[in-house]
Order: C-alpha cells, then sequence, then structure tokens
C-alpha cells in the first residue's frame, strides 16, 4: 500500500511508545517520545545509520516495556487466535514484532524536531482504548493525521497497540493480510516465514493484497 511506504517514520514512532513513567497519560508518553526521538536521532543519526543492529536495539529497548505486543497480535490474529495455543500466539507475536520492526527501522532515521505534533487530549480516558491524536508532517508538507491507541493493562500500565494512518487501522490491514496467509497454508508456516524471511515476508504479503 502507498501509505505504508510514505510513511515509514509514522510505525516506527508506533512501535516507539515507552521510556516514561507508569502514571503518565498516553498524551503525555506521545508527547514525551516525540522530545525523546528527536535528541536521540540529533545525537546518534550518523552512528546508526551506519549500524543497524545497534538501531534495532535502541528500538527494541524503548519498545518492549511499553508496547503491549501479545494483546497487538490477538488482535491481528483474528479468529485464528481462538485455535492457536499460548505457544503459538507467543511465537507469533514476536515473529510479527521482529518483521515490522525490521522492516521499519530505517524509517526513525529520517525524524526530524517538529515532524510530529501531539494535538490536545479531548474527553476522558478509556482504560480499554484511548486515542493519542497527532499530525505528521511529511516530506513533500502533506500534514497526515495519525491515532495512536492505548489500552490500560491490569497492571495499570498505557500501552499502545495500534496505530490509525489516515482512518487506515494497521492491525485491521495486517489482520486480513495474516487470515489470507493462514488459510493458504497454516499459522506455524506463516510464523516461520515470518522468522526466516522478516520484512521481506510482510513486504511480500502486502505486495500480495495489491494484486
Amino acid at each position: 500500500m502507498r501509505f505504508i511506504n510514505s510513511l515509514l517514520c509514522i510505525l516506527c514512532l508506533t512501535f516507539a511508545l515507552g521510556a516514561h513513567a507508569e502514571t503518565a497519560s498516553p498524551n503525555q508518553v506521545v508527547q514525551g517520545l516525540v522530545d525523546d526521538l528527536a535528541k536521540t536521532m540529533e545525537a546518534r543519526r550518523a552512528e546508526l545509520s551506519k549500524d543497524r543492529e545497534s538501531l534495532l536495539k535502541v528500538i527494541d529497548g524503548i519498545v518492549l516495556p511499553h508496547f503491549d505486543i501479545d494483546y497487538a497480535s490477538i488482535l491481528v490474529l483474528g479468529q485464528n487466535a481462538r485455535t492457536a495455543s499460548p505457544e503459538q500466539r507467543a511465537r507469533f507475536a514476536k515473529a510479527m514484532y521482529n518483521s515490522i520492526t525490521h522492516r521499519y527501522a530505517e524509517g526513525l532515521l529520517k525524524y526530524t524536531e517538529g515532524r510530529v505534533r501531539v494535538l490536545p487530549f479531548q474527553g476522558e480516558l478509556n482504560e480499554k482504548r484511548t486515542l493519542v491524536r497527532t499530525q505528521v508532517v511529511l516530506d513533500d508538507g502533506k500534514v497526515v493525521p495519525v491515532d495512536y491507541a492505548f489500552r490500560k493493562t491490569k497492571e495499570g500500565e498505557w500501552k499502545a497497540y495500534d496505530v490509525i494512518i489516515e482512518g487506515i487501522s494497521y492491525i485491521t490491514n495486517y489482520r486480513n493480510q495474516v487470515a489470507q496467509e493462514i488459510s493458504k497454508s497454516s499459522l506455524d508456516a506463516l510464523t516461520t516465514r515470518l522468522e526466516s524471511q522478516g520484512a521481506k515476508a510482510l513486504e511480500n504479503m502486502e505486495q500480495e493484497k495489491k494484486h
């Protein structure tokens, strides 16, 4: 899909929601991340552009404690999650996370201060689904609306699990592709392909959906 190729940094931003206190509201988490990304890229852009492993470690260090990978993967699996074992779901969650972050890691290198504007929060916090609304400025000056979906865990932490770009949810987008892949083979086969081919497998899934 065209919007995916033009918004690489947005997905990296989504998977990097973290490194902030539990008591921070979803809006505060995103605003803090926006500020942190600007500082990190300003200080380490040249270094990280030459060292992909370090770049991935930077993303992992920010992401893993604060992104709800398990919940997001269950939503992506949809009905297939009901028949999957806990081990299959955990394996798929890790494979999906790695395939996405590895593909879009370089997008984080393009992040600059002012690229993302966090809009004031309106309404009341909903522990099941609270949206943080932002505007992302692309290289050509176009402004794109991007919403980040948060939920509050049983441990009391706000964690991100979805991003909606111009009204299109990445959860919904990947759910449709994953369902097609599983129907062709199996969940284990898809997971193995994601583990072995990573970003390339994800890209092939997107290309197949376009045809």
